[in-house]
């Protein structure tokens, strides 16, 4: 079945999901190509970004494992969120977290 990995949660109080580690991997390696390719971008065109890139040849809930990764990237310090007319967008962190 694989290695898991429990995802962390920004918001104090709240846990990640559990997820496969090949998952995280992969899910991860995409949000951060196309954090890096747009500077900054909002978090629903993150999400169609990612659904084009990955329908029909990643096997889950795509929306789902964007939102439990980047929570989980956010708490680890990766990236950040901001509002930006009133729509939440991310960039890279510049204060990284090891």
């Amino acid at each position: 079945m694989g290695e898991k990995i429990t995802l962390l949660n920004p918001q104090s109080g709240k846990q990640g999901a559990t997820i496969r580690l090949d998952k995280y991997e992969f899910m991860k390696q995409v949000i951060l190509e196309i954090v890096e390719e747009y500077d900054q971008i909002s978090y629903k065109q993150l999400t169609q970004e990612v659904h084009k890139r990955l329908t029909g040849k990643f096997d889950g809930a795509i929306t789902w494992y964007v939102t439990a990764v980047k929570l989980d990237l956010e708490a680890k310090g990766l990236l950040e969120r901001f509002q930006h007319q009133k729509l939440q967008y991310l960039r890279k962190s510049t204060d990284v977290h090891p």
